[in-house]
């Protein structure tokens, strides 16, 4: 139904963007991939898939038209809806992804939360033809130190942790060697996607 949206980035999250198009701020849900890659865009596009439920009608939306055809092929797996896609690529690049499946490597795709082995082994069954080798990139967002904790906080909150159990992992992680100054440094996307492996 929807293409595409264009419009003021007037907030973002780490799980969902408001665009503003002329007065009416647009929630749209994405995924870690496409809050790193909004950066701090004034204006910007995402990529729609809508999404209609008897309670609800939700916009999920991308930067990339990749990662909405990767996540519009995930959906179509069954037992893998739009959240637990969402979660997917917020746990795993598309370029991640994509190599797990083509390689059948169902470890990596069982260290996202709430796939288990035959969720896995569904995923690549279903999708390991369907898929190029394509190279995806990601880009990290550098922000201040106690903005990142908590907008990490809030994104873990939304998808579904206790707000206790979220606070304990991330502070394990900043407290770690795990986030290093370089492509692994400590930002919003790299904290979330640490905590989800423990978590």
């Amino acid at each position: 139904m929807y293409s595409y949206i264009k419009g003021r980035l007037a907030e973002k999250h780490p799980t969902h963007a408001i665009i503003d198009i002329n007065g009416l701020g647009y929630m749209i849900h994405i995924s870690l991939h496409t809050y790193a890659l909004l950066a701090d865009h004034e204006q910007c596009r995402l990529y729609l898939h809508h999404v209609v439920r008897e309670d609800a009608e939700l916009l999920f939306g991308f930067m990339e038209e990749e990662e909405r055809t990767l996540f519009r092929q995930l959906i179509s797996v069954s037992g893998i809806g739009a959240n637990t896609a969402r979660l997917i690529l917020s746990s795993l690049t598309p370029e991640e992804l994509i190599h797990a499946i083509v390689m059948k490597d169902v470890t990596t795709l069982k260290s996202v939360k709430g796939i288990g082995a035959k969720s896995a082994e569904r995923i690549i069954v279903d999708l390991k033809d369907k898929l190029d080798k394509a190279v995806i990139s990601a880009e990290n967002l550098p922000v201040s130190h106690n903005t990142i904790k908590q907008e990490a906080l809030t994104g873990l909150i939304i998808l579904g942790f206790s707000k206790v159990q979220a606070e304990k992992a991330i502070d394990k992680i900043l407290q770690s060697d795990k986030l290093i100054e370089g492509e692994n440094a400590a930002s919003v996307e790299n904290i979330i996607k640490e905590a989800l492996k423990i978590l």
